[in-house]
């Protein structure tokens, strides 16, 4: 799925939103037809902020909808959807008193690890197609932007 032409597209004419953007798409599109295709059933985009990195084991349903950047109810729902899929538990934290915390089931821990083996799928064949130098340097500027006061 080829979504711009760089012969006729310069770096001066793409804005960083896009350039960051889609790629992030096209992995998440392709978690989720593998994820389907290896039996992990029900799962859709919708899905993705909750499974997207770092994962929601242990965590509370108002920590991952922050980082998803949705409303406490949106994400509930969401939460709900993946437990009726057999994917996550929710119970109350002992260490919180009342508080509710999300935890992955042995199905959600399968699709957690099938997540992550697709992941190092997509990066082999990235690293292929922009060369091993260009790939690493790639993920090391990234990962300064990702470290830096840019995203904090």
């Amino acid at each position: 799925m080829k979504m711009i032409s760089s012969d006729k597209t310069t770096t001066t004419e793409m804005l960083i939103g896009a350039l960051l953007r889609v790629p992030a798409q096209v992995i998440q599109h392709r978690i989720i037809r593998e994820l389907n295709a290896a039996g992990f059933d029900g799962l859709t985009m919708a899905h993705m902020p909750v499974l997207q990195y770092p994962g929601p084991d242990r965590v509370r349903p108002g920590t991952l909808a922050e980082r998803a950047g949705m409303s406490k109810q949106a994400m509930n729902r969401l939460l709900g959807t993946l437990e009726e899929l057999g994917y996550v538990a929710r119970s109350d934290s002992p260490e919180e008193g009342r508080a509710r915390m999300v935890r992955l089931t042995k199905r959600g821990h399968a699709v957690y690890a099938k997540i992550l083996d697709i992941l190092h799928d997509i990066e082999r064949e990235w690293g292929a197609e922009l060369g091993s130098k260009d790939f690493h340097e790639l993920k090391k500027l990234l990962l300064r932007v990702w470290e830096s006061s840019l995203i904090q």
